[in-house]
């Protein structure tokens, strides 16, 4: 499989509109991939909490029309980031796009955990409640996005819905990147899983962004990384290595459900 992860610089002085089709038009560039990853907020920025209200948009809007036309003239499976959506019958959404190489909406993931504690992402917009999983015709992805990589339940929910793939849209701090690199290599390990984790590059509303999106195998090696700046990271990996590293280490098999908390 072929992988290109399009690590986008948010820029404050680019518009919305410009990105939007400055990115299609990168996307279209990957034809002969088989998968393209785009990252988190990428058309307002992560961390510019105060656009997402006026950058908002519906599920079907102009960041799903633009997406989908490129998915298509690619013949690519896109995993297309997340957009500020708003829900007409209830709040903000930070919600992944996944489309199909014709173009289809395959899936549609908010995310479960939202930054920001008491500010920001956490009281600006609602928290999904479901899984998402995508079966490909080579390997099925577990969709995440950014602050879920904190929370190593969540993926393994996601492995337990059958994914082999643990794919993650972000906008992670550069002051955190310790942390990113770390968390991904985890998460691949923990899984026996692919990570394919996309962050962005640029500045958000003066936050430093970290960049280095990363590839990483089931036994937790770093495939491929990107480095700070706006770059597409292209990977070749063989999904089926999913399956002999679970059957030549079943540490997974060795898990231990239902234990209880000891009272004290």
């Amino acid at each position: 499989m072929r992988a290109s992860i399009l690590q986008v610089d948010v820029k404050d002085t680019e518009s919305v509109d410009s990105r939007r089709t400055r990115v299609a038009g990168l996307v279209r560039e990957q034809a002969g991939a088989d998968l393209v990853v785009l990252p988190e907020l990428w058309t307002t920025g992560a961390f510019a909490y105060e656009e997402f209200g006026a950058e908002a948009e519906p599920l079907v809007g102009p960041t799903y029309e633009l997406m989908a036309k490129a998915a298509s003239d690619a013949g690519v499976w896109l995993h297309a980031g997340s957009i500020p959506e708003r829900d007409p019958d209830g709040p903000l959404y930070n919600t992944s796009l996944i489309f199909s190489p014709t173009g289809e909406l395959a899936a549609a993931y908010r995310k479960i955990h939202r930054f920001g504690f008491d500010k920001g992402e956490a009281v600006l917009m609602g928290a999904g409640s479901e899984l998402v999983t995508v079966r490909l015709p080579e390997t099925t992805l577990g969709i995440a996005t950014c602050y879920d990589l904190r929370f190593p339940e969540l993926f393994r929910a996601l492995v337990d819905a059958g994914a082999e793939t643990l794919v993650l849209a972000a906008g992670w701090p550069e002051r955190r990147r310790s942390h990113w690199t770390l968390l991904a290599q985890a998460r691949a390990v923990e899984n026996q899983a692919y990570v394919l984790a996309c962050g962005t590059a640029g500045t958000h509303a003066g936050v430093p962004q970290a960049g280095h999106s990363i590839v990483v195998d089931p036994w937790g090696e770093v495939l491929a990384e990107a480095g700070s700046g706006e770059e597409v990271l292209t990977v070749e990996f063989d999904p089926a290595r999913v399956g002999v590293t679970r059957e030549q280490f079943p540490a997974l098999k060795d898990r231990l459900l239902g234990l209880e908390v000891p009272r004290r």
